[in-house]
């Protein structure tokens, strides 16, 4: 896959001690530093990369969230489905206001069946399904991603409720909808969400 948000594959070759993959170095740093800032450091020191993104106004962590979901969307087109996004897979030029996804590297092509229970991620952004020996993981799992994504960026993470969000009452019930348990009353795939995010994001200019 190639994209403006992805950083780009260079080179790949066998060694005698692995596998390596050669990328594309790009300026930034990674929202979930987990050995610099680990939790509660994450959310509380002004040198965190998140908890200074946290402070950037809400208008460029809502276009961050666009790369992200415009990525998906290409994801989508593809037939691939997303597997193990979280904060830590994204990379924030502070300087050019721009993301940069990394660390792809189990997204699945095609629908599959969860035959872990649970499934690599970070629980913050993980659908039921991904907990669950059997279920369906797919579009409709990434709708539910994507939703916890907008809630990373621009809400309370876990805590969903509306006291918590930045971004307007059209955008969260756009995200809520998305992180629905139940997977029939979500988005059927991201191009949907996608546009109704936009809309949603008309309405609050």
């Amino acid at each position: 896959m190639a994209h403006d948000t992805l950083i780009r594959l260079t080179d790949h070759f066998a060694t005698d001690e692995g596998y390596a993959c050669v990328f594309d170095w790009v300026d930034g740093e990674c929202l979930h530093s987990h050995w610099y800032f680990p939790p509660p450091a994450k959310y509380e020191d002004p040198r965190s990369p998140y908890y200074r993104f946290r402070q950037l106004p809400v208008e460029t962590r809502i276009r961050a969230m666009e790369q992200i979901l415009d990525f998906h969307i290409e994801v989508e087109r593809r037939g691939y489905v997303a597997v193990d996004l979280y904060d830590g897979s994204l990379i924030y030029d502070f300087d050019r206001n721009f993301m940069k996804i990394c660390d792809i590297d189990l997204y699945r092509k095609g629908s599959f069946t969860n035959t872990m229970g649970r499934m690599w991620g970070s629980s913050r952004f993980m659908s039921p399904e991904e907990f669950e020996l059997g279920a369906p993981i797919d579009v409709v799992t990434n709708v539910f991603n994507m939703g916890a994504m907008g809630f990373g960026l621009l809400g309370g993470e876990k805590d969903r409720s509306y006291e918590r969000w930045d971004a307007g009452e059209a955008l969260y019930q756009v995200v809520i909808r998305a992180v629905s348990a139940d997977r029939s009353q979500r988005y059927a795939t991201i191009v949907e969400l996608g546009e109704a995010w936009k809309q949603a994001a008309m309405q609050g200019k």
